[in-house]
């Protein structure tokens, strides 16, 4: 199916390479870029947790991995008192800040421009399954307070 947004509610298209992730939003009938977010101009991978000692590859656990979202619960709680909360670490994490800095471009779009804010957009993953870095922007886009 054909995704395309308009210039009510634009088209949130997604790239990854190996390393990199980026984020445009896209408004398909006029054919132009609105905002933009990638991973290569912002400092965050010295920012965002890592699981150990990424140069020592023999210190990593076999069940970590880079990349991987993985869920802790407090020990010190009962069963059913249990929180899980999501940790992220690597590309995933680097991935999420790309997520909120892509919805905090779209809702400062000076409202002139396009007569109204954007609060809602059309995902567009670009033929990627929805796991893995492409999931972590998309959550982290909508806690940023875009919908989709």
């Amino acid at each position: 199916m054909k995704i395309s947004g308009t210039s009510k509610v634009p088209r949130l298209c997604v790239f990854k390479s190996a390393k990199h992730i980026y984020a445009q939003l896209i408004d398909d009938e006029k054919s132009r870029t609105l905002a933009a977010a990638g991973d290569l101009k912002l400092n965050l991978k010295t920012e965002l947790p890592m699981e150990a000692n990424q140069r020592d590859k023999s210190l990593l656990h076999p069940s970590l991995r880079l990349g991987q979202v993985k869920k802790r619960t407090s020990p010190t709680k009962s069963l059913k008192e249990k929180k899980e909360e999501i940790v992220r670490t690597g590309k995933v994490a680097v991935a999420f800040e790309v997520g909120k800095l892509i919805a905090k471009k779209a809702l400062d779009l000076p409202a002139g421009r396009q007569g109204k804010k954007f609060g809602k957009v059309v995902f567009d993953r670009g033929g990627y399954r929805y796991l893995g870095r492409v999931r972590a922007l998309a959550e982290g886009a909508r806690e940023g307070g875009l919908k989709f």
